[in-house]
């Protein structure tokens, strides 16, 4: 896979926008340093901390965008573990053990998908080493009445958590280690056991109250954790009016790109030659009257291709309660023209999702095209669409100038003011009043 600053840079800021474990708020603070002076990647307990990011570990052994992610997230549990799980001398054993219910804790949360990174770098890892992955079948069948196994089986069943990391420390005890350097441990190993600096411990702070800790502690609001993030909930009301759904479609369609995701296809014609005459290629015909080899000629076919989809950011902020039902059911009729993730913007961008008839998201309730911007700058998508009712603050010229490489439209709805957008010389269209 090749690895290079700016995907991780975007993986980065996808992995913000879905905030698994409540990573947004260690992540939004660190700087990143791409670096061989670590082994993988390590945050370091400086006064401003600095994600360092070693590209070819990536590049030799992540093949996916969610394996990076994985090791981003390996990454953050290790912070957040060592804020919470300081006792205790930090040695061999109890390094494997932090690591095993790590892996295991992104097993059970993110799935086969992220801890597949895992899977594939302690393949041939043997006991306790092996810990360090999930089991696959064969092995459970293999070994059902080893201790071992049902300790391997245990853990990553969610039966035991980051409360029981001294326990499992202690009954890896007497296994024989693996050789220095053999079977290398991901993340930061370095500083674990010691004191993080205000800025580290307030970020982790943030994460508690905004995270449910649910199969990651066994009592998580003895840890001071929080509920789970507010989240914004908008019944779906559709539109009755084709004639307003196919004009908001149109405007979409103006700013699709290739899409390979996409779940539409589209017939699309495809020329190729065969040594056969064709009725429709007369130049070939006429070269078969002299030439003494058969011409190839020209044939129509036809293949299919993913039809492309609109990036969309839908503005979920307070003062668009009185549409959001209605637009909410607009999307959802026009989904095969959005892309997925499509996302939702308050202070904050976020992942949003339809589901059971509703729009389901984040939102903290405000107001910021900032976040939009910076969102873009980042990710540097070929076009965009923002969906708002214009009621934003103040667009600060230099971020509009780091977005110029995206196609950008903004759809101000019926009830909106689009003078903000239009001060900040963005290209703009109000839509038309909902029909009902």
């Amino acid at each position: 896979m090749n690895v290079t600053t700016e995907l991780f840079q975007s993986l980065l800021l996808e992995l913000i926008d879905e905030n698994p474990f409540a990573v947004r708020s260690l992540l939004r603070i660190l700087a990143v340093e791409f670096t061989d002076s670590v082994p993988t990647l390590a945050v370091t307990c400086e006064v401003e901390p600095v994600l360092k990011v070693n590209l070819g570990f990536l590049e030799l052994h992540c093949h996916t965008d969610e394996h990076i992610k994985a090791l981003m997230c390996h990454e953050f549990l290790h912070v957040l573990l060592r804020h919470t799980d300081e006792t205790g001398p930090y040695n061999a054993t109890r390094h494997l053990a932090c690591d095993a219910v790590i892996n295991a804790i992104i097993h059970r949360q993110l799935g086969p998908a992220y801890s597949s990174m895992m899977g594939r770098y302690y393949a041939s890892q043997l006991w306790p080493m092996k810990l360090l992955r999930p089991p696959v079948d064969v092995e459970l069948r293999d070994y059902r009445t080893s201790s071992q196994t049902n300790l391997w089986k245990s853990l990553y069943l969610g039966y035991l958590v980051a409360d029981d990391i001294a326990s499992l420390a202690g009954d890896l005890a007497s296994a024989k280690m693996p050789a220095k350097g053999s079977g290398k441990l991901l993340g930061n190993h370095t500083e674990l056991g010691q004191g993080l600096p205000e800025k580290l411990a307030d970020a982790l702070d943030g994460a508690l109250k905004e995270m449910n800790g649910g199969g990651i502690w066994r009592s998580p609001r003895e840890r001071g954790v929080g509920a789970d993030p507010y989240e914004a909930l908008h019944k779906i009301d559709p539109p009755t009016r084709r004639d307003w759904r196919r004009a908001f479609a149109r405007l979409l369609e103006q700013h699709v790109t290739p899409d390979r995701r996409s779940r539409q296809s589209a017939v699309v014609p495809t020329p190729y030659l065969l040594p056969v005459l064709s009725t429709t290629d007369r130049r070939a015909f006429v070269r078969s009257l002299w030439s003494p080899f058969l011409p190839e000629a020209r044939w129509e076919g036809a293949r299919s291709k993913p039809k492309g989809s609109a990036q969309l950011f839908l503005d979920v902020s307070g003062s668009m309660n009185a549409e959001l039902s209605a637009l909410a059911g607009l999307l959802g009729s026009l989904s095969k023209h959005i892309r997925r993730p499509f996302w939702a913007f308050s202070d904050e961008v976020a992942p949003a999702v339809i589901q059971e008839g509703a729009l389901k998201t984040s939102t903290s309730g405000g107001t910021s095209l900032a976040c939009v911007l910076r969102h873009l700058a980042l990710t540097k998508p070929e076009a965009a669409v923002i969906v708002t009712d214009g009621y934003v603050e103040k667009v600060e010229p230099a971020l509009v100038r780091k977005c110029q490489h995206t196609r950008l439209h903004v759809l101000i709805s019926a009830a909106g003011d689009p003078q903000a957008i239009q001060n900040a010389g963005l290209p703009w269209t109000k839509l038309k009043e909902v029909p009902r």
